[in-house]
Order: C-alpha cells, then structure tokens, then sequence
C-alpha cells in the first residue's frame, strides 16, 4: 500500500461482496443452499435458478462475505476507507425466470446486506434489482428509501432477457430522476457452452457480458432517455477496447443509428472500476476515458482481486488532482460519503 493513502483522503472501494449468512441460511432452509462446507473448504454450494452457474458448482466463500468485522479488518490492511458492498452475482437470480424466487431472493437479500453494513459508517450496501420483473423499481425504491442505501447494484441479464427489456424501464427512470450511483456487474457469460473451461466464464466470459449489456442500454436509446451514473466492473470488460468500433457503426450502418447523439458521448458519461489488474492497463483506461471517470474496484473478497488497490493506483503516472480523485473522491461525491 503506497504510505501517501495512509493519512489522505478517502480511498473507496466501489466493488466489494458480501454473502450475509441470514440469506444464505433463508436459502438453505428453503433447500437451495447446501451449507455443509463452509467452515471446512469454504465454499458454498446453490441452486443453479440461484447462481445461475452449473448443478453442485462449489462457490468460494471466503469467511470476510458474513463476518464484518475481519472486513474491516482487512480494509485496514488494504488503506481503504470505505467499501460500497453488493451481492455477488452468483445470488442475483439473473437468469432465473421465476418471478416469485428472484423476487424473494433480492428483497431478502437486500435486506441482509443492509443488516450486514449497519454496524459501520465505513461499509455501504447497493440495494439489489430483481430485473426483469414488475417489482424491479418498487424493490429500488425500498431500498433506497426504507434500507437507506446510497447506491444500487445491477447485474447484466434479469429473467434471463437482456438490460433493455421494456419491463426494466421503470427502473432506469427512477435511477435517472434521483440520479442514483449503480454498479453494473456481469451475471451471465455469453455462448456458456464455449465457456465451461478454464475458469473462462470468469476470465473472459464477464468481460465480453459487460461489453454486451452495456452497448444494449446505449443503442437501444435507454441511457439517453434516463441517464444515470453507472460503474463497470472489471475495468469495463471490453468496452474501452470496442468503443471506437461501435462508434464507427453508429455512423456508418442505418440499423445501428439508433440515437440522438453519438455512442462516444454516451460511453463517455460511465464509469470505470480500477479492477484491471495490470499498471499499464490501467493506465490505458485512466487515458481513455479520463481520470475523473475510474473509481477504486478491487472484487473483494474473491481471489480475482485487487489485495492493494492503493497502491495499484500509485503504480500509475498521474498528474493534479487524479490521484486523489481515482482513490476516492469522486466516489465519495456519488454516494454521498462525507469526510
């Protein structure tokens, strides 16, 4: 961890997860959770309309995603601030078209995070969507309003459709008109069947998954109509890498003008997590789509993670105020972090 993030400014941490164990007991009472190796291996194993992963997949459960205090432990350790926490994607019910179980899953879900992140001013939690369903907006609004979360969390599929489905649109307005923070993480990989090797659905298939939601929420005109301030895990995945390209479609193919203004403007309002795990990486991020757009992303408590993000983002050569904006300012200004 770099020493100048030691007595500075708020550094914030805007993809953490949790697994809090009153949903993950609820699951096991209800027969989707097998809990029987969670002190032992520490894993968890769920239904697949849960995780929407394969049948007995064993799930890391490190002991941090129920147990606050080594979190904040580890925060410490790590010189973050301030962590913004949302359910892994494996317990967002993405691609399960049962409305009552998806339905069920999130309000119980957003209401353990919140239990979860209550004993501390430093730990935040994103209020959960049941996607694809009627229940979406009014599941925000709870959250936001009765849960007091300063942010919510998305996944890139909802009842197994895409972000753009026209059941979503109530969501998008509500996020638009009280201009809510929201993490968007991949739920889903796209073609599974070429990705059931090599751990690829993680390493490749959320990458493309990004790319793939992200440019549907733009070219079906949804960010144009109700814009929002919305963070990409995983550094985006591939979109920094396919902007130009949709760009170049949008002005070159009649089927792909499908808004008022150009892709590249729009592109140019998302934000960016820190979570490419690479120097030279990131720096090609924090020059492509500028520093006041990247935000600290780690993936805790995964072993795909970001064990230093500080000093991650002292690897990189910045200039003014960038520094300190990356680490935790802007961050801090969209979910309402006060010094």
């Amino acid at each position: 961890m770099a020493d100048s993030v030691r007595d500075g400014g708020p550094v914030v941490d805007v993809h953490a997860h949790a697994m809090p164990m009153p949903l993950l007991e609820w699951l096991a009472s209800e027969g989707l959770a097998d809990l029987s190796r969670v002190e032992a291996d520490k894993v968890v194993i769920l239904d697949t309309r849960v995780s929407g992963v394969g049948a007995g997949a064993p799930l890391p459960l490190a002991r941090s995603m129920y147990d606050a205090d080594l979190r904040l432990s580890d925060m410490d350790d790590q010189g973050v601030t301030h962590q913004a926490i949302s359910l892994p994607p494996f317990l967002m019910g993405s691609t399960c078209d049962d409305e009552d179980l998806v339905v069920e899953l999130v309000r119980r879900g957003n209401d353990a995070l919140a239990e979860y992140v209550a004993g501390s001013e430093r730990l935040l939690g994103l209020v959960g969507v049941p996607l694809g369903f009627a229940e979406g907006e009014r599941e925000v609004r709870r959250g936001l309003d009765q849960l007091g979360m300063p942010g919510a969390a998305i996944g890139s599929q909802g009842a197994g459709r895409d972000l753009d489905d026209d059941a979503n649109t109530p969501v998008w307005r509500l996020l638009s008109e009280r201009s809510v923070f929201t993490f968007l993480h991949p739920s889903g990989v796209p073609a599974p069947a070429r990705m059931k090797d090599f751990w690829f659905p993680q390493l490749l298939g959320y990458p493309m998954e990004t790319a793939i939601a992200t440019a549907r929420m733009i070219f079906s005109g949804r960010m144009e109509a109700h814009p929002f301030p919305l963070c990409l895990a995983h550094g985006g995945g591939c979109v920094p890498s396919v902007r130009p390209r949709l760009q170049m479609g949008w002005e070159r193919k009649d089927v792909a003008r499908t808004t008022k203004r150009p892709p590249r403007d729009l592109f140019n309002e998302l934000y960016f997590d820190t979570a490419v795990f690479d120097p030279t990486a990131l720096q090609r991020l924090i020059e492509d789509v500028g520093a006041d757009h990247v935000l600290v992303g780690t993936d805790y408590p995964f072993d795909l993670a970001d064990r230093d993000p500080a000093g991650s983002v002292a690897e990189v050569s910045l200039g003014g105020g960038a520094r300190e904006a990356i680490l935790g300012r802007t961050a801090a200004k969209l979910l309402g972090i006060r010094d």
